[in-house]
């Protein structure tokens, strides 16, 4: 008998072929977001799960499916789901690391190129009519050639970084849970900083870090004050690792620059003042939306996915204490 799987996003036509070849697929066809209610609803009798990065995959939700015995997420970071329960309960659960890394780094990159030279502004100020003469002094941005980069959080994400902005000429400062090794910052062309200093010294921030508690507002009011009032910030990580209202404020007074932003802290929704700020780049969560990666992702999930249904070890497991 094929077991029985829940799949919460709109995965492409091949993909859901490939899992109903071996599973039988209830799966949402809408692109948006599943709602609560009916996720849970639909959650009894499941074995596999694969759900979107919006599902709150919490105890709430396992205890609905007792039988579940995989979860697969869809994107690399999981804090959408609640990994101590499932270990508790035994599930396996993973998600699709190294895939998106060029991806995101690209937008990180877009971002950064974005805020300095004020391309979404200069946009509008032409579609809008605004645009009747040049000047040597009008609409001025930042060179970003140059300027020191501050990369928060040194993984696959930030290291690919690190290395568009060679290509810039832009010295590399870094923070790190653990240190590189000195072949590792040779190679890269980074220096390591405390988060402190990296603070103060670099022109550009760009963050790289999973959410945790540790991170979770970790860019707050305090080392906002820290960074100079020419500096930006990027975030490609995750919402909550900046207090966005801290981030307002500072945008407002001038405490920094510019940001750019990809994720938010209450996705989708944004704090209040944030739309308005003209110094503010906002995209929307698209920093793994390629074809090619999106392909490589939902490729990954389910290859995940129909591992730990047949009892083998997921190839991106994020709990390994289940296996032992």
């Amino acid at each position: 008998m094929k077991k029985k799987v829940l799949v919460t996003l709109n995965l492409p036509k091949e993909l859901l072929d490939r899992l109903r070849e071996a599973c039988e697929v209830d799966f949402h066809s809408e692109d948006r977001p599943m709602e609560r209610k009916a996720f849970l609803e639909r959650l009894p009798g499941k074995e596999g799960l694969l759900p979107s990065i919006t599902d709150a995959v919490d105890a709430e939700a396992m205890d609905r499916a007792p039988g579940l015995r995989m979860i697969a997420n869809f994107g690399v970071g999981f804090n959408n789901i609640d990994v101590a329960a499932a270990t508790a309960r035994g599930i396996p659960v993973s998600n699709t690391p190294g895939v998106l890394t060029d991806a995101t780094a690209d937008v990180a990159f877009a971002l950064i190129l974005a805020v300095n030279r004020r391309v979404v502004e200069g946009d509008r100020m032409v579609r809008e009519g605004g645009f009747r003469f040049w000047a040597p002094f009008l609409f001025l941005g930042s060179e970003v050639s140059g300027k020191t980069l501050g990369i928060v959080g040194m993984g696959r994400i930030g290291q690919a970084v690190a290395r568009r902005a060679r290509g810039f000429g832009m010295p590399v400062l870094y923070n790190n849970r653990n240190r590189l090794d000195s072949a590792e910052e040779e190679a890269l062309g980074a220096s390591f900083r405390s988060l402190p200093d990296l603070l103060a010294e670099a022109d550009i921030v760009s963050l790289h870090v999973p959410l945790t508690p540790e991170t979770r507002h970790l860019i707050d009011r305090e080392a906002l004050g820290r960074m100079k009032p020419s500096a930006v910030l990027i975030n490609t990580s995750r919402g909550p690792v900046v207090d966005e209202n801290a981030l307002v404020d500072a945008l407002r007074a001038g405490t920094i620059a510019g940001a750019g932003l990809d994720v938010y802290e209450d996705e989708p929704r944004l704090v209040p003042g944030l739309a308005e700020l003209d110094n503010a780049v906002l995209l929307p969560h698209v920093g793994s939306a390629t074809w090619e990666t999106r392909m490589k992702m939902a490729d990954l999930a389910v290859t995940n996915l129909l591992a730990g249904l047949r009892g083998d070890r997921p190839p991106n497991l994020v709990n390994p204490e289940v296996w032992t």
